[in-house]
């Protein structure tokens, strides 16, 4: 039974100025809560839409919690419903179980009537927070981050000697400048290296327009950032970050593996640590990883990383199933995205993401 005086219905993030003050004050709010996040992703991709369930104070002006949901149609991947499409770290914005409990009763009749296999909710650091009895749980992905409290010359003793510290300093040495991206132009350089990379990694390539859409809604904020590596007049690799209250979080990586010798990726990665560590922010992010990944796993650790488990609930209780790095058709779609030559590489990526979420 819900508390008196707490009336649960959606709103509309983007024409109710409640919901980003909301987000930005509460303690789980990151950057994929606020209304933003639903204009890029809707206007970046045709099957997916937002619903936004909130709890709501007797006054009806404040929001008390609040998850986002988003339908994903696909009919090759299933219909579902996702909390939160393509966010690497995000949270419900409860504050008990009890919150969920009469979100996820409001959210129940967006997952019939559409038909959906399941809902998944991804956490950070709700987990405790959601009643095992109305989910399965999947613990396949990892956090890792960096305290900055420490300092940078702390920061820094804890990276690997040989793996971290020996190759920023080769890559400094090599005459790699670093240049801060602040055009179009800029991110359309980020986005031939992203290509190159994903196709060497046997990955679909994102969509431009949702690079593209992503850097129109949060540049002018000051909430993402870009950092160019540069040798010879060359862009040799390339770094999309989220800033957002106390967190700096690095979330697309790319390089030119004909460079990877002078270790661009290194001195990129060193000088989003300083930058946050200068700009006040209190953590490091290197975004989310799948335990099933072995070497990105062991790289990120060596950067004197801690590690956190990311847990995916999903109702109903079962009926979920984690994303699954062995599973046939990902192997296909790797081996497709290897052997395919780089101008097929868009359309690849158009086609998958067309059905993920």
């Amino acid at each position: 039974m819900k508390p008196l005086n707490q009336e649960a219905k959606f709103i509309d993030p983007i024409s109710d100025p409640r919901w980003d003050r909301f987000v930005e004050g509460h303690h789980f709010g990151w950057i994929c809560h606020l209304s933003g996040w639903k204009r890029v992703l809707e206007s970046s991709f045709p099957h997916i839409k937002g619903y936004y369930p909130v709890l709501l104070d007797s006054s009806g002006e404040s929001i008390s919690a609040g998850v986002p949901v988003f339908q994903v149609k696909s009919w090759l991947t299933g219909n579902r419903l996702v909390s939160i499409p393509f966010a690497t770290l995000c949270d419900p914005l409860i504050s008990t179980p009890d919150d969920m409990r009469q979100l996820l009763e409001l959210t129940k009749g967006l997952y019939l009537n559409n038909r959906n296999a399941y809902m998944e909710v991804r956490t950070l650091m709700s987990s405790d927070l959601m009643e095992c009895r109305w989910f399965s749980k999947s613990l396949v992905f990892k956090n890792h981050y960096i305290s900055l409290a420490p300092g940078l010359n702390e920061i820094r003793r804890k990276f690997h000697q040989k793996s971290v510290q020996n190759r920023i300093k080769k890559a400094i040495n090599s005459g790699i400048e670093l240049k801060t991206g602040e055009s179009e132009a800029d991110l359309f350089e980020f986005f031939k290296l992203h290509k190159l990379t994903r196709k060497r990694l046997g990955l679909p390539c994102h969509p431009y327009r949702f690079i593209r859409n992503m850097w129109y809604e949060f540049y002018p904020k000051g909430q993402i950032s870009l950092f160019l590596a540069l040798k010879d007049g060359h862009n040799v690799a390339g770094l999309i970050s989220f800033k957002y209250k106390k967190r700096f979080s690095m979330e697309l990586g790319a390089v030119n593996h004909k460079y990877m010798g002078i270790s661009p990726t290194h001195f990129l990665y060193w000088n989003a640590i300083t930058t946050a560590y200068k700009e006040g922010y209190h953590i490091l992010d290197f975004g989310r990883t799948s335990s099933l990944n072995e070497g990105l796993m062991l790289f990120k650790k060596k950067w004197g990383t801690e590690v956190v488990d990311l847990p995916q609930f999903y109702y109903p209780h079962n009926k979920g199933r984690a994303q699954n790095e062995e599973s046939i058709k990902y192997r296909i779609i790797s081996k497709l995205c290897k052997i395919a030559p780089i101008n097929l590489q868009e359309t690849i990526g158009d086609f998958c993401y067309r059905h993920m979420g």
